[in-house]
């Protein structure tokens, strides 16, 4: 085995394994002299993924890992600029590059489907970990600093500033990190897993530039990393790099970092605390147990942790979770509930929102006598055997989304190669469900591990967070009364120590670095095609298209119904529709049932809805609902009966299942104000510009959120309500079936043709469908300058402009200028010297809209004066043409971005459904291309104007003052 697989000289073949479910070998190696690991997943697919992760162990909430990680990406020692990081993703056409703090690791990931964009940046990535300049201006930029309000002035307030100081405020605005923080602090008491690896903004202030350089020393060291690639490109090609470039500078580490277990209880523990509200709902507090397992680089323990925890909560049917969804003590299940298993030890959560604070012991109460009635009584075969199968499906199923499916993989074994486990086993999951197949079989087996795990586990934490109207009162007078204290310390010296270090910092954001010293790729390198996929389209009385992909096994299914004319009630709750649709019951067949049923024959269904503005009217519309499965092979015909049956026979009689999926909708929906607040600030000002734009907004904006939590508070007071829901429904539905279907179909071609012939078999009865009514929005065109204040300490702002659209001349230029505006002004304005976590532009083709944005924003007004600056930046500075290209490559970048084989079919049958055609894309493409400065110019000079300007910000309750002043339209949750 050792002489097949082909490796550098310094490093040392372990083993290596063929993976079939995969279609991969994972290879194992280990550096000679620093004992630095290297994964190698083997594959012919040509995106290659790149991920150096080193164990970072924190022993306070200082953040010191979260910093480290956003100051080691400032500058190296062979390239010495400010900002590498944010300038290769200018330079570059990968597929994915980040950086990430996790709790006890951090990992800098990239990919590339360019082989010599891979090495530029690995390159820069290697040299960026382990020879960072770690420049104390950049601490203070990314980190945290003392300036006054106005800089210049000692006699003015004192503030603190950073990006990651800003970024938590956000992160930790979030209700559902206070849960998790709070919870893991307690069930961790004694190791890093106590401390917020992100950072408390208020610990933060506390981490000095000597400890970060400390921490740097001891743990960025190849003993404490370990590599891990994904592609073509073989391991000793990758570890040669490694070697001559890294490792050969260093020798083995004497001391390693480790993470001890935590101290175990020897009796459960119950606290409450507090989270900042508005306003002191009755009964909202959260309420959640969570038990501390064994170890996760235990396969046998995590198998076991992971399928308790799949048949106890993955769906409405699981036991505890159909007792927590039907329990009138809380609104919905907590978001934390399930496994957490990326820590060295693993723990199980489960609890409710919603709660009423003296409700406690009653919701504790329900979970113990869940669990001791399950233990009791069992659980059926058929259930665990399901979720046996959605293990066997997710270790099968070849993933896309937002990251690249190596770096999945990747990731799924990270914290086990961190942790020294058996990464090959981790990722070979095929031998361990065949191991637990056998051992399910013991009626006794779910039982005794439900006893063993939660009943008989005495390290067991009940928390109680509960609303706090005055606690973010409270905090931000502590953070104002210690910067007056420090200030009273000052002495005149230091106090111009603290306008020195601004005024350098300053200078130094302000400074112009030598690019040419980065590696870069140019237009020259960018495919001068896009790729066409093989299809075949059947028609017939229900019209298919197939795609042969390489999909490991999977078959996705989708029918597609063109959306027929609805009214406006119809319309607004067609979201609401598609979400609960694929959750009720079926024909004489109750809910719990169905969702048994799907978890039996494949990855559950989904519905959603598809709607684009056609090329040539942005107020015009065409919109598709779509019904979607995937499944094993073997499982065709009984996925298809299944999607046929939901179509044709879902019931909508079942009132206490909408009711419970509605709450569970509105928590959802409360919960993402702080994560994505950039995306609904810039929803709202993009409201004014079109039909769609509007009703974008008013189903997934601010105001859709708004009315997602009047309804369960109607639904909660009247049953009226509920009927009034389940009406529409109905109208829907029977719209649906009337209007003209057909089925897309993705598979590998060897099965082509014996699925065709089930799938046609099955659909032989659906209605195909004759309406020619097709689905419209209302015209829609205004001025709007709109804020919307809720719970967080930071702000979110946009303003947006109504430009032209579709195969308009000027669309090119205005999908270029969005990356041109970030990269030459908005992010040094906005984030390196507002402190902001991220700001930018960019091109809404879908609406025919050109945003700005900004997000975990400390600043509100400064920064819509920011938006403005660029403008004028743009249209009378001098620009270059590498400034140009940087811009042009971030657009094919993105347009050229993969994905998984069935999501890239999907996607090409989307675009030519809506009639972007190969042809209209790749005209698009040679547009983006000879894009010029002088059209950027322009663009902005016609449709970048005040008389054309949209403002919406997302924002804090105590800003109202000071938006009323500047003529804001104040609306609340």
């Amino acid at each position: 085995m050792t002489d097949r697989i082909a490796h550098h000289p310094a490093f040392k073949f372990i083993r290596s394994e063929f993976i079939d479910a995969l279609n991969a070998s994972v290879q194992e190696f280990e550096h000679i002299v620093t004992g630095a690991k290297h994964f190698h997943i083997a594959s012919d697919n040509d995106e290659n993924v790149f991920l150096v992760g080193l164990k970072t162990v924190p022993t306070d909430s200082c953040g010191v890992a979260h910093i480290l990680e956003h100051t080691v990406l400032c500058g190296s020692e062979r390239f010495p600029v400010r900002d590498p990081f944010f300038m290769m993703i200018r330079r570059s056409l990968n597929t994915f590059m980040n950086a990430f703090t996790s709790s006890d690791w951090t990992a800098y990931p990239f990919a590339s489907k360019n082989k010599k964009d891979f090495h530029n940046l690995l390159d820069v990535y290697l040299d960026a970990v382990f020879f960072s300049r770690l420049d104390e201006l950049d601490f203070s930029q990314e980190g945290h600093r003392l300036e006054f309000a106005e800089p210049d002035n000692a006699e003015s307030d004192l503030t603190f500033k950073g990006v990651v100081f800003n970024e938590m405020k956000g992160a930790m605005s979030s209700t559902t990190s206070v849960l998790w923080q709070t919870l893991t602090k307690y069930l961790f008491p004694s190791n890093t897993y106590h401390f917020n690896s992100g950072g408390e903004p208020t610990d933060i202030p506390d981490l000095s530039y000597d400890d970060l350089l400390a921490f740097y020393r001891t743990h960025y060291h190849p003993s404490n990393a370990v590599f891990m690639t994904f592609g073509d490109i073989p391991a000793d090609t990758l570890q040669e790099e490694f070697e001559n470039k890294v490792l050969s500078r260093f020798e083995r580490l004497d001391t390693q970092v480790s993470v001890p277990n935590a101290k175990r209880y020897f009796s459960p523990v119950r606290v409450e605390e507090g989270y900042a509200a508005d306003e002191v709902k009755e009964d909202g507090s959260h309420v959640v147990v969570g038990w501390l397992l064994g170890e996760s680089t235990d396969l046998t323990q995590q198998f076991e942790a992971q399928l308790l925890s799949s048949v106890l909560l993955d769906n409405s049917a699981s036991p505890l979770r159909r007792v927590l969804e039907n329990s009138d003590l809380g609104r919905a299940p907590s978001p934390l509930c399930g496994l957490e298993d990326s820590n060295k030890e693993m723990s199980f959560m489960c609890g409710l929102e919603g709660v009423k604070r003296e409700d406690s012991s009653k919701v504790e109460a329900l979970i113990f006598s869940s669990l001791e009635e399950i233990a009791e009584h069992g659980v059926q075969q058929d259930m665990v055997d399901a979720m046996l199968h959605q293990l066997e499906l997710s270790q099968r199923e070849i993933g896309g989304g937002s990251y690249p499916y190596g770096l999945q993989l990747i990731l799924a074994g990270l914290s086990t190669a961190v942790h020294s486990g058996d990464v090959i086993a981790q990722l070979d999951l095929d031998p361990v469900i065949e191991a637990m197949r056998e051992r399910v079989q013991a009626q006794d087996y779910i039982p005794n591990l439900i006893k063993s795990l939660l009943l008989s586990n005495a390290h067991r934490v009940t928390l109680t967070l509960s609303p706090d109207d005055a606690l973010e009162a409270r905090r931000n007078q502590a953070e104002k009364d210690r910067l007056c204290h420090i200030k009273a310390s000052l002495s005149e010296a230091e106090a111009q120590q603290i306008i020195a270090r601004s005024e350098a910092l300053k200078e130094r954001q302000a400074q112009v670095d030598d690019m040419s010293i980065l590696p870069k790729v140019g237009l020259e390198d960018v495919p001068a095609r896009l790729p066409e996929y093989d299809r075949e389209q059947v028609a017939g009385r229900l019209p298919i298209t197939f795609y042969p992909q390489g999909t490991n096994g999977l078959v996705y299914q989708q029918l597609v119904v063109e959306l027929p004319e609805l009214d406006e009630e119809e319309t607004s709750y067609l979201p609401l529709f598609s979400s609960v649709m694929t959750e009720l019951g079926v024909g004489h067949q109750d809910y719990l049932a169905i969702q048994e049923k799907q978890a039996q024959v494949c990855g559950g269904l989904g519905a959603s809805n598809s709607i684009r503005a056609t090329i040539n009217d942005r107020q015009e519309v065409k919109g598709y609902f779509i019904l979607s499965s995937k499944a094993l092979v073997p499982n065709v015909n009984a996925m298809s009966e299944l999607l046929r049956d939901t179509m044709l026979n879902v019931r909508f009689d079942e009132e206490n299942r909408v009711k419970e999926l509605v709450a569970q909708r509105r928590a959802r929906r409360e919960q993402s104000v702080t994560g994505q607040g950039h995306s609904l600030a810039m929803a709202a000002a993009a409201s004014a510009i079109s039909g769609l734009a509007a009703q974008q907004e008013a189903w997934g904006g601010m105001s859709g959120i708004r009315s997602a939590i009047a309804l369960d508070d109607a639904m909660k007071e009247d049953s009226v309500a509920v009927q009034q829901v389940l009406a529409v429904f109905k109208r829907i539905h029977s719209k649906l079936l009337q209007a003209k279907k057909q089925m897309l179909l993705v598979a590998e071609a060897q099965h082509e043709a014996s699925i065709m012939t089930q799938v046609n078999e099955v659909f032989a009865d659906l209605p195909a469908g004759d309406t020619d009514t097709h689905f419209a929005l209302p015209a829609q065109q205004g001025q709007l300058k709109l804020a919307w204040l809720t719970s967080t300490q930071v702000s979110f702002c946009s303003k947006a402009y109504q430009t032209a659209f579709g195969d308009h001349p000027d669309v090119a230029a205005l999908t270029v200028l969005g990356g041109f505006l970030r990269n030459g002004f908005l992010h040094r304005a906005i984030r390196e010297q507002g402190g902001a976590y991220g700001g930018g532009a960019t091109f809404d083709g879908g609406t025919g809209s050109f945003r700005f944005y900004s997000y975990r924003d400390p600043r509100l007004t400064e920064t819509l004066a920011d938006f403005d600056a660029s403008i004028e930046w743009l249209l009378n500075d001098a620009h270059s043409d590498e400034a140009l290209e940087e811009a042009i490559l971030g657009v094919i970048g993105s347009m050229d971005k993969p994905s998984s084989p069935a999501g890239e079919a999907q996607s090409d049958f989307y675009v030519q459904l809506h009639g972007r055609s190969l042809a209209y894309r790749e005209a698009f493409r040679a547009k983006v291309l000879s894009v010029t400065i002088e059209q950027l110019q322009q663009v902005a000079k016609t449709y970048l104007t005040k008389e054309n300007e949209n403002i919406a910000v997302v924002s804090s309750v105590t800003k109202r003052d000071e938006l009323e002043s500047l003529g804001f339209d104040i609306q609340s949750l």
